[in-house]
């Protein structure tokens, strides 16, 4: 397994965030990791726009993320931020039905490369998240992963990885939203 190094996403390190972006296409054909934030695809953003919006919000210090590096080559990340940051997620109405309070932070997807799945990128991606929140001020963290058991899933389907990752760094799952989908959740730093 190889060693990796994780450092949040800021001005400094955008440059190796977006050259892994951009080869890979945008991400799911141009996303630049937006569809979480407001307004995000779907609003008649073009790749390019999203490219822009993203790198707006980096500067202005709204959009968070761990950047894994792998021999100094950014190799995936994990997004978190406060829930105003990231209010778009996947099945929310279920997730609003049984809203006990929101969380401190939220963790809202994944990318690891092409060539670099299913080698522990996302579990570093998830520590170094972590010890980034913590830094921050910590508090409740939640994320929305997949129950996937034995059976076969593709990675790159897996954008918020699965509940066992999660389950193995401490977090504990508080209900099902969807067919596959739970909400987790830990405290961190406090």
């Amino acid at each position: 397994m190889p060693e990796y190094s994780t450092k949040p996403l800021t001005v400094e390190t955008w440059p190796e965030f977006a050259a892994l972006v951009e080869a890979n296409n945008g991400v799911w054909g141009g996303c630049w990791c937006m569809g979480f934030h407001p307004p995000g695809p779907g609003w008649g953003k073009s790749a390019e726009g999203n490219r822009a919006d993203k790198e707006l919000r980096v500067q202005n210090g709204e959009a968070h993320a761990a950047l894994v590096f792998d021999d100094g080559r950014c190799v995936g990340w994990c997004q978190f931020g406060v829930p105003d940051e990231l209010p778009r997620i996947k099945n929310k109405k279920a997730y609003l039905d049984g809203l006990d309070g929101l969380p401190d932070w939220r963790i809202t997807c994944f990318f690891i490369g092409k060539g670099h799945r299913r080698q522990g990128v996302a579990a570093a991606a998830l520590t170094g998240a972590l010890e980034e929140i913590a830094r921050l001020g910590g508090g409740v963290v939640e994320s929305y992963p997949d129950e996937v058991g034995d059976k076969p899933t593709s990675a790159s389907f897996l954008h918020n990885a699965t509940v066992a990752m999660f389950e193995r760094e401490g977090f504990e799952r508080t209900r099902q939203i969807g067919k596959t989908r739970w909400v987790v959740r830990k405290t961190v730093g406090r």
